[in-house]
């Protein structure tokens, strides 16, 4: 079963998601620059996604976490600078349900 989906975002632009394992919440990222942000490398594999630069995700100042990996080969490494209990840990993605 896929480990990242692709989402077809109000604009028109794909991006594509997958579940955290670490925090339990859906992560976004996408192949083109969307407003000047940032773009990732994926490699187009659905079961075994790489992913690079490194994901980090933030917290606005009344959610405090901090969310850091690599995605390989179908794996999470997550940073030791994450807040949630799996960090340091290199994990399994799960598999995307809708």
């Amino acid at each position: 079963m896929a480990k990242v989906v692709r989402i077809r975002a109000l604009d028109g632009e794909i991006r594509y998601g997958f579940r955290c394992p670490g925090c339990g919440e859906m992560h976004v990222f996408w192949t083109k620059a969307v407003n000047g942000g940032p773009v990732w490398q994926f490699n187009g594999d659905t079961e075994k996604p790489t992913v690079s630069p490194s994901i980090l995700l933030t917290g606005s100042p009344w959610q405090n976490y901090r969310c850091h990996m690599f995605v390989k080969d179908g794996r999470i490494q997550f940073l030791d600078d994450c807040t949630h209990a799996l960090r340091g840990k290199t994990v399994d993605m799960v598999d995307f349900e809708d």
